[in-house]
């Protein structure tokens, strides 16, 4: 109990971040460019979703021609994200695309919501050394390597992610996780405050350590925990 007052003491000594819109990563130059009214039906499709109005955005996501990798992209997020079991079959036809990384980083988060920890490694391996900069792809990696206790691994790949985009809290809150889970409290108090951490994702951050420790829930990741749960990346993938 000390140890938890003391790093909510250094958070609120640290303040608070602000949280922007990421935009999605542009892993692939060779794709298609859409046209100037395929791209305003998408923008209007992204501010639906980050409104979140999935199904009117899935609806005029609709209105697009298939053949587009990027519709088929947006229309697989927004499909996983309502639970359909439509999405995997869409980010499968990514696979050997200009999507190819994205398509496997869906995958990846498919398998992950299962709690099936080895298939979603898997993918988000093959995603990460197709874009190895995404820093939404090598967080999602470093969760399931979480997930399994591969701490190592996971420290690994949620410094890559923060240092990718240092803007980005959700790397950092993972590793709080990570450092809780270990008793490291000094480590995990100055990591939340130098990234600006609020109260509420270190008390996430607690609460999932906690589960860490059960191996009976160590299945099935938390949505919080995973970059692109929600539709807020913006209009460039």
């Amino acid at each position: 109990m000390k140890a938890a007052m003391i790093l909510l003491g250094l958070l609120m000594l640290g303040g608070c971040a602000s949280h922007g819109a990421t935009p999605w990563m542009q892993s692939a130059a060779s794709c298609p460019k859409p046209t100037s009214d395929q791209e305003f039906t998408l923008n209007m499709a992204q501010n639906m979703a980050d409104e979140g109005r999935l199904h009117a955005s899935l609806a005029n996501l609709e209105t697009l021609p298939d053949t587009i990798e990027e519709v088929r992209l947006r229309k697989a997020r927004v499909l996983r994200l309502l639970g359909s079991r439509e999405a995997e079959p869409l980010y499968r036809s990514l696979l050997g695309t200009c999507r190819a990384a994205q398509g496997e980083h869906g995958l990846g988060q498919l398998a992950a919501s299962r709690g099936d920890n080895v298939q979603a490694q898997q993918h988000l391996m093959r995603a990460s050394k197709l874009a190895p900069t995404d820093e939404k792809i090598r967080n999602d990696l470093g969760v399931v390597y979480l997930n399994q206790l591969k701490l190592e691994q996971a420290r690994f790949e949620f410094l890559t992610a923060i240092e990718l985009r240092q803007s980005d809290t959700l790397a950092a809150a993972n590793l709080v996780t990570l450092l809780i889970y270990q008793d490291n409290w000094t480590q995990a108090a100055e990591l939340a405050s130098r990234a600006g951490l609020t109260a509420q994702q270190v008390s996430d951050a607690q609460v999932r350590a906690e589960k860490l420790k059960t191996p009976v829930v160590r299945q099935a990741i938390p949505k919080d925990q995973v970059a692109s749960s929600r539709l807020s990346e913006g209009a460039h993938p």
